[in-house]
């Protein structure tokens, strides 16, 4: 494992929706598609794999978060995200409630 890996791997971590919405605010917050995983995707931007990350944007798999989504996370201000902080930039991945 790369020492990047290694150092996002430990920063991984869960927010609720709440602790979330000033980085929402500033503009910071990228919504990673859960078919994708949140250290590829940190590991990629870290490292500026503009291939991957374009691909990614052009798939639509990592984007800001729509005024729709925004709106159904604040109704539900206790929601969970798998969260990977890689300056600027807070990654997102919405967890699958049962």
């Amino acid at each position: 494992m790369s020492d990047l890996r290694a150092e996002l791997t430990e920063i991984l971590d869960e927010a609720e929706w709440e602790w979330l919405i000033p980085h929402v605010q500033r503009d910071t917050v990228i919504l990673v598609a859960s078919e994708l995983n949140l250290l590829d995707v940190g590991e990629a931007i870290a490292s500026d794999n503009i291939p991957s990350v374009q691909q990614w944007i052009d798939e639509q798999l990592i984007t800001k978060p729509s005024p729709v989504q925004v709106g159904e996370w604040n109704s539900d201000r206790t929601k969970r995200f798998h969260t990977l902080i890689v300056q600027p930039y807070v990654l997102v991945q919405e967890i699958a409630t049962a």
